[in-house]
């Protein structure tokens, strides 16, 4: 038994030897994805909390970014987690069965492991951080003492700062074993993570909460469609191993044991996948989001699968799983013309020369892009800059770009406004071919943006009769730290106040309010109030209503909540 241990480790460590060297070549000559990018410039503005997510990844990518500029480097601490959280997976399953073999291809069977094997997003310290607490708190189940319970307090709150589905983790861990509550050092552990969380919720209140707005409310979709919960389903299956995730499924969930640290984990398992699912009901699933219960997945799959002989069928069926995975891999490194053809794999290349053409047009000027957060955050990286700025429409949704100062930056300023699209005929506009295909620049020589000024009803009536005009007094705030003008005298670029009613997911023609905003002139970081008048949809039924300061050249901010209206 001691030899087979023994054995098994030297066979772990070569493995782990030839995983972190495939991740940091895949980390090394892999473009950044749009998202990492995103990531990158929140490592630029270290902060408590951020409009997507907590503040662990810009950690993670902070550090690695400052020991090696370089890919490689924003995606160190995701290699060296990744090679950590092999290790601690072995040694918590290892308790249950020394079968090296079987762990070795279970976990290079699952595809969602090798992406976030070097891809660094916040999933990447949801990751590492999901299993070192399995690994503590099987420790913390078996011995009740204080120092695994301040570990497991630390961890929580790394657990928690790193992603927000961290949360699932623990409530299915505290229902599958209800007798923690009485344990006078689980009340220690929460008082302690708590504590450990208070500036990330107190970063939630200074900023009006808007990571739960985003989550859930904006992303609710307006009606169901069979197709969020068909993809969902597919991909999770896609995700555990093309070829051998069904078998690993089964053995899961069929699975039984009277082990306190296995009853957590099948909590988890099943918890997690069913929370999605029913999550599908109201708009679409991303299919990574179930990360924490496919870790689950492998180590329920281990001690099932480990307890009899392994199916010579099953071994073969998974060494091809894994070598179609490497060859994607391989794929996204070695720049084939033919393969390039194909969108998923082009999407992977030209980045860092788009943003050098681009930039030889803007030179150091601020340039602006619209409605997208990953593109000028790809600019951004690869100029090595925070030049690069979303304009968020009242088409698109809100993000980080809404509230970082870099729009307070730009007021008043010479700027690149870059577009996918013209900028409209008889303009007199720049024409630029990039890897990524044509882009249209124009210079504004004096930026007016207002997508920080708040407009709201002071008071939003309850009776909306249809086709009605209706007066409203709105509330315009002003953050930013300079005096605002909302009207156009001696302005090249217009300002107009706007509103539009949306139905499920259809919005209406943006219209103007009825107001006079010439001479409305607010002051830095104060307020004031107009009579409107809103003209209220014919056709009665529930909407949002949704109110816009648009300033040439651009399509308009959303500057205002979604208003609830029901229309009678």
């Amino acid at each position: 038994m001691l030899q087979t241990k023994k054995s098994s480790e030297q066979i772990l460590f070569i493995f782990l030897g030839v995983w972190t060297v495939l991740n940091i070549i895949q980390a090394g000559f892999v473009e950044l994805h749009a998202d990492e990018a995103y990531y990158w410039v929140y490592s630029r503005f270290l902060d408590w909390g951020y409009f997507d997510h907590p503040p662990m990844v810009a950690l993670f990518i902070k550090i690695g970014d400052a020991l090696l500029s370089s890919t490689l480097g924003l995606r160190l601490f995701t290699v060296i987690t990744s090679t950590l959280s092999v290790y601690l997976l072995w040694q918590i399953v290892s308790r249950y069965a020394q079968n090296i073999k079987l762990f070795i291809l279970l976990f290079s069977a699952i595809v969602l492991f090798h992406v976030y094997g070097f891809i660094t997003t916040p999933d990447s310290p949801l990751f590492f951080f999901t299993v070192l607490f399995f690994y503590v708190y099987q420790r913390y189940e078996a011995e009740n003492k204080i120092k695994w319970a301040l570990i497991l307090a630390l961890v929580i709150a790394c657990l928690l700062y790193s992603k927000y589905h961290g949360i699932l983790v623990l409530l299915f861990t505290i229902l599958s074993n209800l007798k923690l509550l009485k344990r006078p050092s689980f009340w220690l552990i929460v008082v302690i993570s708590i504590i450990a969380y208070i500036p990330h919720i107190l970063w939630q209140v200074h900023n009006n909460y808007p990571s739960f707005y985003y989550h859930v409310i904006d992303r609710s979709a307006a009606f169901y469609k069979f197709n969020f919960t068909s993809e969902y389903l597919l991909a999770q299956l896609a995700l555990a191993g093309p070829l051998v995730g069904w078998f690993m499924y089964k053995s899961a969930a069929v699975l039984k044991s009277e082990d306190t640290f296995v009853k957590a984990v099948k909590f988890n398992f099943f918890g997690i996948f069913i929370f999605f699912l029913i999550s599908t009901l109201k708009g679409r699933v991303e299919a990574h989001w179930t990360l924490p219960a496919m870790l689950c997945l492998f180590i329920l799959a281990y001690i099932a699968m480990a307890k009899k002989p392994l199916p010579k069928w099953f071994e073969r069926l998974a060494m091809v799983n894994i070598g179609l995975i490497i060859l994607v891999r391989l794929v996204l490194i070695i720049p084939i013309d033919a393969l390039k053809k194909v969108k998923a794999v082009d999407y992977y290349f030209g980045t860092e020369q788009w943003a050098k053409q681009i930039h030889e047009k803007a030179g150091d000027y601020p340039v602006i892009f619209n409605n997208s957060f990953q593109t000028p955050s790809r600019y951004n990286y690869y100029t090595r800059s925070t030049k690069g700025f979303s304009y968020d429409s009242r088409y698109y949704r809100k993000n980080q770009y809404d509230i970082w100062p870099l729009e307070d930056s730009l007021i008043n300023r010479k700027a690149y406004f870059v577009l996918s699209d013209s900028h409209g005929d008889n303009v007199k506009q720049d024409t630029i071919n990039t890897r990524k295909g044509v882009f249209y620049g124009l210079w504004i020589d004096k930026v007016r943006m207002y997508q920080k000024v708040s407009v709201n009803p002071v008071v939003v009536p309850e009776e909306w009769k249809s086709g009605e005009v209706k007066t409203l007094k709105l509330k315009i705030t002003n953050p930013y730290n300079e005096p605002i003008a909302l009207g156009n005298a001696g302005e090249t670029w217009k300002c107009y106040l706007e509103y539009a009613f949306k139905k499920g997911d259809n919005i209406d023609e943006f219209k103007p309010v009825l107001a006079d905003i010439e001479n409305v002139k607010i002051g830095a970081g104060a307020s004031v109030e107009i009579e409107a008048g809103i003209k209220v949809p014919v056709e009665a039924g529930k909407y949002k209503m949704i109110l816009s300061l648009r300033t040439e050249p651009f399509s308009g901010g959303r500057n205002s909540n979604m208003i609830s209206v029901d229309v009678k």
